[in-house]
């Protein structure tokens, strides 16, 4: 997420005087990726489809308007402060990025992480030492 977020905010930098109006949508991005970066690391796999969700949506968006950079290369355009290639480029690696972080999102979020498996003092379960539903035993039995 956080290179999602990177890749987007240095786009939106470099192609700051030639976007037309969609400045607010990638501030937007690079926030939200940011936030749910930072529950990510806490350990909250709650925003992991949103973030595969988003994630799709910005693959496209990158998808499209990559040959409008390269475009931008030929003569009688306005040049932004990163050359137009170099932002195709970006824009290009943003596609697969996005895709990974869409992969990435739906296999943490399958894992459940906040599943907690109770684990008696020897550090196994009442399933896991062969004690199929009789419940704890007393201590020293």
């Amino acid at each position: 997420m956080i290179a999602t977020a990177v890749l987007v905010a240095l786009i939106t930098a470099g192609g700051w005087t030639v976007l037309q109006g969609a400045q607010p949508l990638a501030f937007a991005y690079v926030l939200l990726y940011a936030v749910m970066a930072f529950y990510v690391a806490r350990w909250n796999r709650g925003v992991l489809p949103l973030a595969a969700g988003l994630s799709i949506l910005l693959a496209v968006i990158a998808a499209v308007s990559a040959p409008g950079w390269f475009a931008r290369a030929e003569t009688g355009f306005q040049d932004p402060a990163i050359p137009p290639d170099m932002l195709g480029l970006l824009t290009v690696i943003l596609v697969p990025v996005s895709l990974v972080l869409v992969a990435f999102a739906l296999r943490g979020f399958a894992q459940k992480w906040n599943v907690e498996v109770e684990k008696d003092h020897d550090g196994y379960g009442a399933y896991d030492s062969g004690d199929r539903g009789t419940g704890p035993h007393p201590a020293g039995a």
